[in-house]
């Protein structure tokens, strides 16, 4: 098992789309608020900049789409670990059409990519937590047990584990990795049973580090070889409480990122790119 856990974090390409016009007015949310779309594109253009220019991953930019206003929500279209991708199929039927752009980049890395073809099964990566143990699936408005199941039928490496999620759009938007063996989690009481579930279902033992704010708890963490522990989180501007806690992290290199207006239409940091450790080809 410590094999499998010895590249966890470590990436070298990242696959990113850019906002469409339609975002601000279209694209899916569960409150109504109202979204700047420019600012939306900065933050966007500044957390793309932080993957390409501060931690060097190689980045494919896929345009947007004005046909499919939550385009930017990378995540929800692919899983990737290892060398295979796994095509998801949306719970929004309206975002189904995201995954076409998102097969063919994968495809053109050479990754062995499998399809969710199965019309009863849904599954939004937003719902999938990999810890570099194992696979935990929210079981939400988004992913069911049938979009569970193929996801463990094409990691067969790793077990794999649902989690029901009663509030909030996904797993994931109360919950994500801080390092190797370490998850972050949200102070509220859904967030903390999640966490409760997974600790139960786990046969490994998980530290967790708690923030005051749920949406907070949604961080990107990698391990580059020449950064060392790398966490993008939120800003002491949206999440001031919540902020101070990463900064217990004495050993990662700690990237606030901000992200005011796409969380207004339930984006997390992790929804914005998915995440490639690509092998040099011999």
């Amino acid at each position: 098992m410590a094999g499998l856990m010895a590249g966890f974090g470590n990436f070298t390409h990242a696959v990113v789309r850019a906002i469409p016009s339609s975002f601000a007015k279209e694209a899916l949310r569960t409150n109504c608020s109202e979204v700047d779309l420019n600012k939306a594109q900065r933050e966007h253009e500044q957390y793309v900049g932080v993957l390409k220019h501060k931690l060097g991953l190689q980045v494919l930019e896929l345009p947007a789409d004005e046909s499919l206003p939550d385009c930017v929500f990378v995540e929800d279209a692919a899983v990737v670990c290892g060398d295979t991708a796994l095509i998801t199929r949306p719970g929004a039927a309206s975002r189904r059409k995201e995954t076409e752009a998102m097969k063919k980049a994968l495809s053109d890395l050479n990754l062995n990519v499998v399809e969710m073809d199965d019309e009863t099964a849904t599954l939004d990566g937003g719902d999938v937590l990999f810890t570099g143990r194992e696979f935990f699936v929210g079981l939400s408005k988004r992913t069911n047990q049938r979009g569970a199941e193929i996801l463990a039928d094409a990691f067969k490496d790793y077990a794999v584990s649902t989690v029901p999620v009663l509030d909030g759009l996904h797993l994931k938007s109360f919950c994500s990795m801080a390092a190797p063996g370490l998850i972050v989690i949200g102070s509220s009481e859904p967030a903390q049973k999640a966490l409760k579930i997974m600790q139960q279902m786990s046969d490994h033992r998980y530290d967790k580090l708690t923030v005051p704010d749920d949406l907070a708890a949604n961080c990107v963490y990698m391990n580059l070889p020449s950064k060392g522990h790398v966490l993008l989180h939120c800003t002491p501007e949206e999440y001031p409480e919540s902020a101070k806690v990463f900064e217990k992290l004495k050993d990662h290199m700690l990237i606030p990122v901000s992200n005011s207006e796409k969380v207004k239409v339930d984006g997390a940091l992790t929804c914005c790119s998915v995440l490639i450790n690509k092998r040099a080809e011999i």
